[in-house]
């Protein structure tokens, strides 16, 4: 590795390795007789995160993150509110059926990552990829605004992992 390379990628590995370290000590405690193995091991983890997804393929905007987060924890109460209605007072409506919802993230990975979001909010699970690369949603009215909302979301992935120009022209 040449040094040039190294020099771009230090903030990747210490952040990583860092990250790694802390979830460490998450897991396993601050315990310090347990420190030379944690440290091994997140340096392990980094090396190998490194190999999976090299540094320089995704720009991430923290603030767009956090935003994306704290609009999870709400989507997903209301969502779970909504549900739990649905489905305890029969008044309201439950129309289940499918959406197809023309996704264009094409990176796997960003794609992966909006899919796994969209598959915690209650109410819609997407279930797989039609013919045309449209994504099958199974939602719990379809007489909501699924379509929108899951672009919104789309939207903000996208934003939040900083790859706006990477969609199909539709």
């Amino acid at each position: 590795m040449n040094k040039e390379i190294f020099l771009r990628s230090a903030p990747a590995v210490i952040f990583r390795w860092l990250g790694s370290l802390g979830l460490w000590f998450v897991l396993a405690g601050p315990k310090l007789a347990d420190l030379p193995i944690g440290v091994a091991t997140a340096a392990l983890v980094a090396w190998t995160s490194l190999r999976l997804l090299p540094p320089g393929r995704f720009r991430p905007r923290y603030p767009i993150l956090a935003i994306l987060a704290v609009r999870f924890v709400w989507q997903s109460v209301a969502a779970g509110v909504d549900v739990a209605r649905r489905s305890l007072d029969p008044r309201l409506p439950l129309r289940p059926g499918f959406v197809l919802y023309p996704i264009r993230l094409q990176s796997s990975l960003a794609r992966n990552a909006f899919l796994t979001l969209s598959s915690l909010l209650p109410g819609t699970l997407p279930t797989g990829l039609d013919e045309e690369g449209a994504v099958l949603i199974h939602c719990l009215d379809v007489g909501q605004p699924v379509v929108a909302q899951m672009t919104a979301e789309e939207l903000l992935v996208m934003r939040a992992l900083g790859r706006g120009d990477n969609t199909r022209n539709s």
